[in-house]
């Protein structure tokens, strides 16, 4: 006999879970006894939102369902963020929510939430264990749920009285699957490409891996085809290889939105074409573009969902790669390649912007200096434009961001990637506002000894927002100033190393002292407040506004 805390920690270990992410309650405290020794490590954290944020990033880097626990409550609410993110960005995860006794509910008890009505239009499935003896299949059903198809998140819900009562169960073991032999499908793929005058190759979506990069570099390289990638999933393909033609993101290039317009054969490969990707669908019109869509995605769903494609393919990007990749195919678009990359680099020329730290000449320096296989990671706001724009990623997996958009979420990933990967380079990038969000997190990374570098970019303001309000409401700040403590001094008292930076001639140097110290430090950058984007100051951004 076992308790359902012991019931579930064993399974988890039977699902290969070595890590868990969690703010305790006591509303599942059998299964913080369960994890006691179960050899699975269990990062405590600070916030429920952190907590699941971490558990997502996880999800990211491993392409194994992220775990995290929380309690009932404003707990799970918490937590919502960190839900939201793995729904839009099609992360597997799986968080289990600590729950009233079963004989409460329905009486308002302490913390009560109907959370299948709560996680229904966030989560891939929601379910509340009724029956210890029931624990196993549930959590088998939610790992295979979590990662197939679509990836996403999933809740669990456990009622306390459910998890501290005993059952005697045996353990489920996971089954595997085969994937269909994808020859013919990559043969068929080959064929409208050939045809095409202006082909073009999107990438994007969940579980992709290193051997699927090395696989698209072959193939683009073979076929001669112009890559790009989706919004936040740069490093599929190393930004140095001559067929990598740029990014589908918030400040896209305007010329390669062009090309997406002019391209007449479109090869969307894992992406689901989202709103990021096509402008607001404007690049791209689901009522009817005129071009031959070619759309490989792993959840059939996903397929017609909102274009219709002239040639549907239900399998994972990754394997029809390598399909691709093994089939010898010949040179159709050098030119067109040519031009693209061509027109790539133009666009990551730096352009000058104004202070004593430039942004440009600060990622300039990162992209050259950091290992190849450093990890960066990012949340939401302007600073980050400067990152797409000018970083070059090398590897995958090296970038971890929300393609939800999600504030705060930089800090938390960097934790959880500091800890999968201890050995290599973790660099946060944080706006002053977006860091707030989750600072608290840095006594998460002191104590479980994450060696991160967060460096803050620092204007004193809510950049993206400011940015709109002057296009909009110019010269009208409402609600985007903000106050910011001494960031130096918070990275000391949490143990680590604190600098700032008033001059971009003094990065690199605090760079250095940051990488050596191997512990958890803090770079913050003095920003001025016109350097508002990667393309405008912030009185060009109004003048532009009063004269329009």
């Amino acid at each position: 006999m076992r308790h359902g805390g012991q019931i579930l920690a064993d399974q988890l270990k039977i699902l290969g879970v070595r890590r868990v992410f969690s703010v305790p309650g006591e509303s599942f405290l059998a299964a913080l006894d369960g994890l006691y020794d179960s050899g699975i490590d269990n990062i405590v954290c600070r916030h429920e939102g952190g907590a699941a944020m971490m558990a997502e990033a996880y999800g990211k880097l491993t392409n194994t369902p992220g775990v995290a626990f929380v309690t009932r409550g404003p707990g799970a609410t918490n937590a919502s963020s960190g839900i939201h993110i793995a729904r839009q960005d099609s992360t597997p995860m799986v968080m289990f929510v600590g729950q009233i006794a079963r004989g409460h509910r329905d009486r308002e008890a302490f913390q009560e939430v109907d959370y299948r009505a709560m996680f229904a239009p966030l989560a891939k499935w929601v379910a509340e264990v009724e029956d210890t003896a029931r624990l196993p299949e549930y959590i088998s059903r939610a790992f295979s749920v979590a990662i197939s198809g679509r990836p996403g998140p999933v809740v669990l819900a456990l009622p306390e009285d459910m998890l501290s009562a005993e059952a005697d169960v045996p353990d489920l073991i996971p089954s595997t699957s085969a994937l269909p032999d994808l020859t013919g499908p990559a043969q068929t793929i080959l064929s409208r490409l050939k045809t095409a005058k202006n082909p073009l190759i999107v990438v994007g979506g969940p579980l992709w891996t290193a051997s699927a990069s090395a696989a698209l570099a072959q193939f683009a390289e073979t076929a001669a085809l112009p890559v790009v990638t989706t919004f936040r999933r740069q490093d599929y393909l190393d930004n140095r290889h001559p067929n990598f033609c740029g990014d589908l993101n918030v400040g896209l290039n305007p010329t390669l939105a062009k090309r997406l317009q002019a391209a007449d054969c479109i090869l969307a490969l894992g992406t689901r074409l989202g709103d990021i990707a096509t402008q607001g669908y404007t690049l791209l019109d689901p009522a009817g573009h005129g071009k031959t869509l070619i759309h490989v995605h792993a959840d059939a769903d996903e397929l017609g969902r909102v274009y219709a494609p002239t040639l549907a393919v239900n399998a994972p990007a990754p394997a029809m790669i390598a399909a691709l990749a093994a089939s010898n195919a010949k040179q159709i678009a050098p030119d067109l390649t040519q031009q693209m990359r061509a027109e790539y680099q133009t666009w990551n020329t730096p352009k000058a912007t104004p202070g004593n730290v430039k942004m440009e000449q600060v990622i300039a320096h990162l992209s050259d200096a950091l290992p190849d296989d450093a990890i960066l990671t990012n949340g939401a706001g302007n600073y980050a434009a400067f990152l797409h724009r000018y970083f070059r990623y090398k590897t995958y997996p090296t970038q971890l961001a929300p393609t939800s958009g999600s504030m705060g979420y930089g800090v938390p990933a960097a934790v959880s990637a500091a800890l999968e990967h201890p050995d290599r380079d973790v660099i946060c990038l944080a706006g002053d506002g977006c860091f707030q969000m989750t600072l608290n997190e840095l006594s998460t990374a002191a104590q479980h000894n994450a060696k991160v570098i967060f460096i803050i970019c620092n204007n004193g303001q809510y950049g993206t927002i400011r940015m709109h309000q002057e296009k909009t409401y110019p010269a009208r700040v409402s609600g985007t100033k903000l106050f910011n403590p001494d960031y130096a001094a918070l990275a000391k008292s949490y143990g680590g190393t604190g600098l700032t930076v008033s001059k971009t001639a003094d990065f690199p140097a605090a760079l250095d002292t940051a990488r050596a110290s191997k512990s958890l430090a803090v770079i913050e950058l003095c920003l001025d407040p016109e350097a508002l984007s990667t393309g405008a100051t912030l009185t060009q951004t109004r003048a532009a506004a009063t004269n329009s």
